[in-house]
């Protein structure tokens, strides 16, 4: 019989010792993990996804950030699953008409839209989100409106009553709408409840809602609810979307559309 409590404690020793580098580095490559740590990249994945699972750490690209719960600042998040976004900032961007009116959603996939909006001759946005506003003011071609608010440091989002009562006032064609969680049979979520609820004004205030989303945000939590499926009408994703998931996706009458 396999002596598996050898086999335990060194797994147990090598995940402590990935931890210890999160906290001093603040994040971890998996090939340099690999040579560091003596074992294969398919060992140090799978550690990694049992840690994420355990929230101790958040899944990118080739490795991992450090985590306190959800407090992620936005230049962190932006490194995470970033080819991802771009594939899917890009492919948003291919829905947009011109002279269309749009909501950006503050966030990290929601950004790589606006930098795709470049090649508009007119076109009307409306943001929340003070680094997408900032990002949007290098184009001439585009009316920008900011709804205002009191600002969320960590998301560079405004939220509260103010932005609440304005968003009320306007009117979109497309709302494209970042969510920090999707939870089949339930809805989309974020980890806010002022954005989440800010986010339900959007929703009413759109013709169509799209929602951009990379295909780990299938397996993420969220605390805020913001809406059930009926209100989304396309999701944009990744390839990497589970057949289950966009099968129940379709079935509940959303497109969905992957970015490649």
């Amino acid at each position: 019989m396999k002596d598996k409590t050898g086999a335990t404690k060194k797994t147990a020793e090598r995940r402590s010792k990935i931890l210890e580098l999160l906290d001093e580095k603040g994040q971890v490559n998996v090939n340099d993990l690999s040579e560091s740590l003596g074992v294969s990249e398919v060992t140090i994945r799978n550690d990694l996804d049992r840690l994420e699972q355990n929230k101790l750490l958040v899944r990118a690209h080739g490795g991992a950030f450090k985590t306190s719960n959800i407090t992620l600042t936005v230049t962190e998040k932006k490194k995470i699953n970033l080819d991802l976004k771009r594939l899917i900032g890009k492919k948003a961007a291919s829905l947009i008409q011109e002279e269309d009116s749009i909501i950006l959603d503050s966030g990290t996939t929601t950004f790589e839209i606006s930098n795709n909006l470049g090649g508009f001759s007119k076109l009307t946005v409306i943001s929340n989100a003070l680094d997408i506003v900032n990002n949007l003011s290098n184009y001439d071609n585009i009316d920008v409106f900011m709804p205002g608010g009191y600002l969320k440091e960590f998301s560079m989002s405004l939220v509260g009553p103010m932005a609440e009562r304005n968003f009320k006032q306007l009117f979109c064609n497309k709302l494209f709408l970042g969510v920090d969680a999707i939870k089949p049979k339930i809805g989309v979520f974020t980890h806010h409840m002022e954005e989440a609820y800010l986010n339900q004004i959007m929703i009413t205030i759109a013709d169509e809602v799209i929602v951009v989303a990379d295909s780990t945000k299938f397996k993420k939590s969220g605390l805020a609810f913001i809406c059930g499926f009926s209100e989304i009408d396309k999701i944009i994703t990744d390839s990497n979307i589970e057949r289950e998931d966009r099968e129940f996706l379709e079935k509940n009458n959303i497109e969905v559309i992957i970015a490649e």
